[in-house]
């Protein structure tokens, strides 16, 4: 008896401080540190919804399911916390002598949840209950920070994403953009109106959606918006402006590109896609030569100034391509994007989504 009381109370112990450990990674550490519990949820949720929303039902169908995904993992969330504390106290009660098996878990709730309607029948146990009231306050306090905290950092990006509708068109295509901003003359201003707030968008994507890693599932208001879509576009603009168009070389554009697959990179790492994180300029990318080629036609038919030398500029272009092609298209896969040129658009068939799982070290 009194082994099976001292292990019944080890493990109550064990999973109130897995809980504990699992709540702190997820809300208050501030470093991109997967807790195993929060991760194993997602993981089986998201099986759960791909047997409802799986490859072969339509893009529309499973935008609609897929929104509920990122909502109810962080509602299961804290629900898995309270049961997991609630079910530890209740083995401690257990090995303090609470009796008969209904009576630790009635305590445990009532504690737990500050309802007040039972109290353990030894006096020893009080203090239990005191620890266990502060803990259920406390995991409400941080599901209470933690929400608000999510939500905005979601409205920081969904509103460079829909500013980006405007200028490239929905879904979002460099062509577009590049087209339009030539119609209006602003050509020579992409640098300072598009460039510089990317790059500060892709510093905070980086932060915030490997820190909270929720964030890359919340889907956009709009069905035809996503914000991995939105990023691909802007790299794309960025690498065919200095490489395909005619005009003095901007550095600007260069350091975008650079935080821009750097975030998705760390954002990759998290879930543990494989990529070369030293690729050549020569590797194959997802994009063909006959598309870039088309793209050309459809640049000189706009009156877009191009470099003459078209080969030099596939060159370049691919050149940078390369840095963020394989991480772009594994993101796309993973939240389910919208159809849009040069990246979910490279998704053909059934390609089922990459795992959701984290590596065991980071890649630089």
């Amino acid at each position: 008896m009194i082994v099976t009381n001292v292990l019944a109370g080890l493990a109550g112990v064990a999973l109130v401080a897995w809980a504990l450990l699992s709540a702190l990674k997820t809300v208050v550490l501030p470093r991109s540190e997967s807790s195993i519990l929060v991760r194993g949820l997602f993981i089986q949720l998201r099986r759960a919804f791909n047997v409802v929303a799986g490859p072969k039902r339509s893009f529309a169908f499973r935008d609609r399911v897929l929104a509920y995904y990122a909502p109810l993992g962080l509602l299961l969330m804290p629900i898995m916390w309270v049961v997991m504390v609630l079910l530890g106290f209740a083995g401690i009660y257990w090995a303090t002598g609470s009796r008969p098996w209904n009576e630790p878990l009635i305590v445990s709730g009532s504690s737990l949840l500050t309802l007040g309607f039972d109290r353990p029948s030894h006096n020893h146990q009080v203090v239990f209950v005191f620890i266990e009231a502060a803990v259920g306050l406390g995991i409400i306090s941080l599901v209470i920070s933690y929400l608000p905290s999510i939500y905005a950092a979601f409205n920081r990006r969904e509103t460079l994403v829909g500013l980006l509708e405007v200028r490239a068109g929905l879904p979002p295509s460099p062509t577009e953009l590049l087209v339009r901003y030539a119609r209006i003359g602003y050509l020579d201003q992409i640098s300072p109106e598009l460039f510089a707030p990317w790059e500060q968008w892709f510093a905070d994507i980086e932060e915030s959606h490997t820190n909270q890693s929720s964030l890359v599932f919340l889907r956009s208001p709009n069905p035809g918006r996503s914000w991995i879509t939105a990023a691909g576009c802007v790299l794309d603009t960025a690498a065919i402006t200095n490489a395909v168009i005619a005009k003095p070389h901007d550095a600007r554009a260069d350091l975008m590109l650079r935080t821009g697959f750097f975030c998705l990179r760390r954002i990759s790492d998290y879930f543990g896609f494989a990529y070369d994180p030293d690729p050549r300029p020569t590797d194959p990318i997802s994009v063909s030569r006959r598309e870039f080629d088309l793209l050309l036609v459809e640049l000189q038919a706009a009156g877009v100034p191009l470099k003459p030398d078209h080969d030099q500029a596939w060159r370049d272009y691919a050149g940078w391509r390369v840095n963020y092609d394989e991480v772009l298209i594994s993101l796309c896969a993973l939240v389910v994007a919208p159809p849009a040129k040069w990246s979910s658009d490279r998704l053909v068939g059934d390609r089922s989504l990459p795992r959701i799982r984290r590596r065991t070290t980071p890649r630089g």
